[in-house]
């Protein structure tokens, strides 16, 4: 039995990785070749999101049992939350012959492929530096010195680009999604 890859979709808040990531999962030809990786978070579950489904939900003392305990292929810290991805779910995925998508950040992409190199990675960009400033104005959910810190952070993701065997820009999110459905068709191969 063949092996499956892993593929990591990240880029920098904003950029629209998660949109990309759902809407090619969304598609039945992608859908049935690729298995989404769950994280775990300690973040509050919100309503309608069920566990394992979404997310697997972890009080704080769960989640740094599981970290000290080499659970999770990478985690991070983000405000007072702790998100990670289950390295044992990753490995069954992998064995069981089939291609495993993450939708990570540029952070926790670097430590996978640390693990996994054979990893096929595809960098999210905005358009431009003010169109990712604008769409994360557009979101309202943030404080300003909590948006100062993911433009700080965005700014130096954008930077590691250059390390990806891929870049799709999301401008337009038809064009985003063709881009990145491109990419699959030719890692892949065999879908139509």
């Amino acid at each position: 039995m063949r092996k499956g890859e892993i593929f990591i979709i990240s880029g920098p808040s904003g950029a629209g990785k998660t949109t990309l990531h759902k809407k090619l999962l969304a598609d039945k030809k992608f859908g049935k070749r690729l298995v989404k990786s769950v994280s775990a978070t300690t973040r509050v579950r919100r309503p309608g999101e069920k566990d394992g489904r979404d997310y697997f939900f972890l009080t704080k003392k769960q989640f740094l049992y599981k970290k000290r305990a080499g659970h999770f292929l990478e985690w991070k810290k983000v405000f007072d939350n702790y998100y990670a991805t289950p390295h044992t779910k990753v490995k069954e995925i992998l064995r069981s012959g089939k291609n495993v998508l993450l939708c990570i950040d540029v952070q926790g992409a670097k430590t996978v492929i640390r693990k996994y190199p054979e990893a096929v990675t595809i960098f999210i960009l905005p358009p431009s530096w003010h169109a990712l400033k604008d769409r994360l104005l557009g979101r309202a959910s943030e404080t300003k010195a909590s948006l100062k810190l993911r433009l700080d952070i965005s700014r130096r993701e954008m930077r590691e680009v250059k390390s990806y065997k891929y870049v799709v820009v999301n401008d337009q999110l038809t064009k985003g999604i063709k881009s990145l459905k491109s990419i699959f068709q030719k890692e892949l191969g065999g879908i139509k």
